[in-house]
């Protein structure tokens, strides 16, 4: 009986949170970010998550990669270890194209 009504209550606040996230525009965002890739990430947003600026170089940007990788696998956070990783993925586009660019 007394799970009949935490079932209920459940879906009846679950029905209410997905209204308010469409009154607000919550789901459109998400699915707007679902389409645009939200896994890509900028690159200025990607060189402060590393700590570089524009001038670092290639080696320099791996150190520090390597270095917050490691440590956020230590600490177990995935979440940071993720972020260190995507933003190593969009640097390594950037410096694969000027590479390409000066050759």
């Amino acid at each position: 009986m007394g799970s009949g009504i935490m079932v209920r209550a459940f879906a009846q606040a679950y029905r209410q949170a997905l209204a308010n996230a469409s009154k607000s525009g919550v789901a459109h965002e998400t699915v707007q970010n679902i389409r645009r890739g939200s896994k890509t990430i900028s690159e200025p947003e990607a060189r402060q998550i590393l700590g570089i600026t524009e001038h670092s170089t290639w080696e320099e940007i791996l150190q520090k990669y390597d270095k917050l990788f490691e440590n956020n696998a230590k600490n177990g956070s995935f979440y940071l270890q993720s972020k260190v990783h995507r933003a190593k993925e969009c640097l390594e586009e950037v410096y694969q194209k000027k590479a390409e660019g000066n050759v």
